[in-house]
């Protein structure tokens, strides 16, 4: 029993672990303007869902979604369509006003890996 169950946590700290290998951090700032994708999805505080993140500091690997951004025109439902692999069990996409596309924990928020739109 205790053998299962430790394999269990390392695969499971395994898949969390791969997910942020797909994680790019360019190492600057971009400046996007007001381009957005589909939608104007400017918040109140100024600026979109990418400029909040990078201002606030929760857009990366590991950060946490606010719960604004993780729900509606965010969720991407037709992964097939964008060519994105089916996510884990408890995951979803959501997709940035950049074009990035962010594995987020549907529970949580996490933010297990960041898919650059580049």
């Amino acid at each position: 029993m205790k053998k299962r169950l430790g394999s269990l946590i390392l695969c499971g700290t395994m898949l969390l672990a791969s997910g942020s290998l797909l994680a790019q951090d360019y190492g600057h700032d971009h400046d996007h303007g007001d381009q957005r994708y589909d939608h104007d999805h400017g918040d109140h505080h100024g600026g979109g869902f990418y400029d909040r993140g990078h201002r606030e500091g929760w857009y990366r690997a590991g950060g946490r979604v606010p719960d604004e951004y993780r729900r509606g025109d965010y969720v991407v439902s037709d992964w097939h369509r964008d060519h994105l692999r089916p996510p884990p069990r408890g995951y979803h996409y959501v997709r940035s006003d950049n074009g990035d596309f962010l594995l987020v924990a549907v529970t949580t928020g996490v933010i297990a890996s960041i898919i650059a739109s580049h």
